[in-house]
């Protein structure tokens, strides 16, 4: 069996990783170094390079060198070198080429599967077009994964902590994405997500040389391409040097430009001002869509190259109101959990068990009948953006009309009120028998997973009739055979979690203990099965399962103070002090989930 490795395929630079002797460990490239830059560069008879040649290659054949691609994967733009055209996800590929070339000579042996990394907020086009990549450059790509999931899982394993809410501030060359991690037991769930894929620290080269520019009475528009080289060179040296000094002297010399400017960390923020503010966006945009707090925040973890200047990380300090920065490895930790991931995947025994979800970044809904304005449906949503990946979601939909014959179920992708403004995906009709308007139903069920696959099942509920949508990305390249193996897997997605044996284990047990208990300790014990059956119709499976730990550790409590007391009935108020007692050593995690359930009851039972 050859090798899998893990790729951070970034805007300004890549590298690879392998999980080796219980650990994830960076493969260098041939100059023993671990970043490869991800540039190429052409010559005429169709020669390449890729990586620090092509760096070199920027100032003396810039029209014929291309970087910063990552940005358009997906998208339709062309890049002209040496007279051809090229993809993004062409020129991606000759970088993971080099990647692999590299990990073979390092590894001595073949190596055939890659797992590659991309942004959170990436969609469907763009992580085809990475996954096209990949096996251009001749790899097995059958799994793409988050940028801050991986993140947070090299985090985890370096810090061995079970339980943390994680806010990932992920600033790359090219990309910022900003997740908000949850990482449950063995499960690392991205909760959140946002990010701007057209920031990063070449924004910040680019300010440094047009400030430069200005001082020197230069008009960068009109610079050409080779002059424009150079300076940003200079900017790029005079960024790096802000790393380890408050001030540093920036110098150009060249044919026609001769010129120098002061620059210091307060006069970067001072001409960057903008990029802060865009920094700032989807940081608010993520806990928005989280329903987070700064406060509850436990870590901030900060990755990429561009989390290394510290005018980046002050202002997360400040951004965060203190909170602490965590900035362990940030070139190098995408790598390092991407190549944990292959270690996973290996089925290694270090690893194999732990969980890694990815979040679709759209929602997904169905067009119903708007009673205001009956020729403009509303878009129902089935499965919200930013849930786990893979999912399963169902909603019930009655007839609106007497005498119905028929309902037409229309998917759409997006987040508009009105149907027509999202992006209609596919159709289904099912017929239904003629009856008063409400009273014939059917229940439609999205099933959606990470390879772009989504299964829309439709059953008729009083004639059991069922009807079946695949709707594939037009990029999906899998073979029928793939395709039928993955929907064969996801139909157990397709079981209510109400139905999971599982869960009507819960369900008996706390409705037995309903029975054999009297006053407070009944109506708690009722308070917290209604919360339990509210979660099950919600069909989010991490919420379940967080819920339902802590639901038996609950009923564990209760049984074992029922065996410890002669006449139950005659000291249950003293139960709530016992149980109080019992649990002051209970985690931040799950005083964190006690208190969603109480908050979630007062609502109930005012509502």
């Amino acid at each position: 069996m050859s090798r899998i490795i893990g790729i951070d395929l970034g805007t300004t630079n890549s590298l690879a990783a392998v999980w080796e002797d219980g650990h994830a460990q960076l493969i260098p490239n041939s100059f023993g170094e671990y970043l490869t830059p991800s540039i190429v560069s052409m010559e005429a008879d169709g020669t390449f390079y890729v990586g620090k040649v092509a760096k070199e290659r920027m100032v003396t054949h810039p029209k014929d060198t291309a970087s910063v691609f990552k940005r358009f994967m997906g998208t339709s733009k062309r890049y002209k070198l040496a007279g051809k055209e090229y993809r993004p996800e062409e020129l991606s590929a000759l970088v993971l080429r080099k990647l692999k070339e590299d990990a073979e000579a390092y590894l001595g042996e073949p190596v055939e599967e890659a797992v590659i990394s991309v942004p959170a907020y990436f969609n469907d086009m763009a992580r085809s077009a990475t996954k096209n990549a990949g096996e251009l450059a001749g790899f097995k790509v059958e799994r793409i994964i988050n940028e801050p999931s991986a993140a947070a899982l090299a985090c985890q394993k370096q810090n061995q902590e079970e339980d943390a809410l994680m806010l990932v501030f992920d600033f790359g060359g090219g990309t910022l994405d900003v997740s908000l991690v949850d990482c449950f037991d063995n499960i690392i769930e991205i909760l959140a997500v946002s990010g701007d894929n057209h920031l990063g620290g070449s924004d910040f080269d680019l300010v440094i040389a047009k400030e430069y520019c200005k001082e020197n009475q230069l008009n960068w528009e009109t610079l050409d391409g080779e002059k424009k080289a150079v300076i940003l060179e200079s900017a790029i040296n005079a960024k790096i040097a802000l790393t380890g000094q408050e001030n540093c002297h920036m110098l150009v010399n060249m044919e026609n430009i001769s010129g120098s400017m002061e620059l210091s960390r307060k006069k970067l923020i001072q001409i960057s001002q903008e990029l802060f503010y865009r920094m700032s966006e989807p940081v608010q945009h993520v806990l928005m869509d989280g329903k987070t707090s700064i406060d509850e925040i436990q870590k901030v973890v900060l990755v990429g190259g561009s989390c290394k200047m510290p005018i980046v990380q002050k202002y997360m300090e400040h951004l965060m109101e203190g909170r602490q920065i965590y900035t362990i490895n940030p070139d190098y930790m995408i790598a390092l959990g991407v190549g944990t991931y292959a270690g996973i995947k290996e089925r290694n025994e270090d690893v194999r068990d732990m969980l890694l979800t990815d979040i679709c970044p759209f929602s997904l809904g169905t067009g119903v009948h708007n009673v205001g304005d009956e020729e403009n449906p509303l878009n129902k949503i089935i499965i919200e953006r930013n849930t786990a990946l893979p999912a399963s979601r169902e909603a019930i939909l009655c007839t609106v009309y007497d005498n119905q014959e028929r309902v037409e179920v229309e998917v759409y992708q997006g987040e508009e009120m009105y149907a027509k403004n999202n992006i209609l995906l596919g159709k289904l009709k099912v017929n239904v028998p003629k009856a008063p308007k409400g009273e014939e139903s059917i229940t439609v069920r999205y099933t959606y997973d990470i390879n772009g696959i989504l299964i829309v099942d439709v059953k008729v509920n009083s004639t059991k009739e069922k009807k079946q949508l695949v709707i594939l990305n037009k990029e999906n390249n899998m073979s029928e055979g793939e395709l039928q193996k993955r929907m064969k897997a996801l139909e157990k997605l397709k079981i209510h979690p109400r139905d999971k044996e599982e869960n009507q284990l819960l369900l008996a047990r706390g409705a037995k203990l309903y029975t054999e208990t009297v006053g407070y300790m009944r109506e708690d014990i009722e308070g917290k099965m209604k919360y339990f059956t509210f979660l099950l119709g919600k069909q989010d499976e991490i919420q379940i399962q967080r819920w339902a730990k802590q639901l038996t550790t609950y009923l564990d409590s209760i049984e074992q103070y029922l065996q410890s007391v002669q006449e139950p009935w005659e000291k249950v108020n003293d139960f709530v002090q016992w149980y109080e007692e019992s649990s002051t050593q209970a985690t931040q995690e799950e005083k964190e989930t006690w208190q969603e359930y109480e908050d979630w009851k007062g609502t109930y039972y005012t509502s």
